[in-house]
């Protein structure tokens, strides 16, 4: 995957100790790589760059909001997300693929493009079943949520046509309990 050069950070002419970077995250940034779930995005994010003498310590402080559609009515709405994400940097030779929040960069190296640790951090930070906050708290109104009232399991003892039990089904309920 090509990589995005805003988020290719110059570490080589950087002193030892904290630096700071500033990125705006938006819906071309997820179209790059081809993630559609989200029909807008607005996340802030703050990187901390701790250099050390022979590795970087990097950490990501997003916060921002996603326009997702909900899970149960597929109605749109803005998700809000905030959280954070730890990850080290080493130079050497061997690329441990074992441990997701360790890149292991070649000896030589200038750069380091964050653009994946950014992407799936924010994902990540998207939970997985979707509600809309007009469902929770019985706000929203729609035909697919109408629909799905309707279509609603009843409880057991509810007999919405109020007709009378055929009574050969209490005799077959009687096996269950009869053992």
């Amino acid at each position: 995957m090509k990589e995005l050069k805003e988020f290719t950070i110059p570490f080589v002419g950087l002193k030892i100790g904290e630096h700071w970077f500033e990125f705006t995250i938006e819906k071309p940034f997820f179209e790059h790589f081809e993630y559609n779930e989200f029909n807008d995005a607005g996340v802030k994010l703050n990187v901390l760059l701790v250099k050390k003498a022979t590795l970087l310590e990097f950490t990501l402080y997003y916060k921002g909001t996603v326009n997702v559609n909900c899970d149960v009515s597929n109605e749109p709405y803005d998700q809000k997300i905030d959280g954070q994400y730890r990850f080290v940097v080493k130079f050497g030779e061997d690329n441990n693929l074992e441990d997701e929040d360790l890149l292991v960069l070649p000896y030589g190296s200038h750069e380091v493009n964050i653009q994946q640790f950014v992407y799936e951090s924010i994902i990540l930070a998207v939970p997985i079943k979707k509600v809309h906050p007009g469902i929770e708290d019985g706000t929203l109104k729609s035909d697919i949520l109408d629909k799905l009232e309707e279509l609603r399991p009843k409880a057991k003892n509810e007999n919405p046509e109020g007709d009378q039990i055929d009574p050969r089904w209490n005799e077959l309920k009687k096996l269950l309990t009869d053992k």
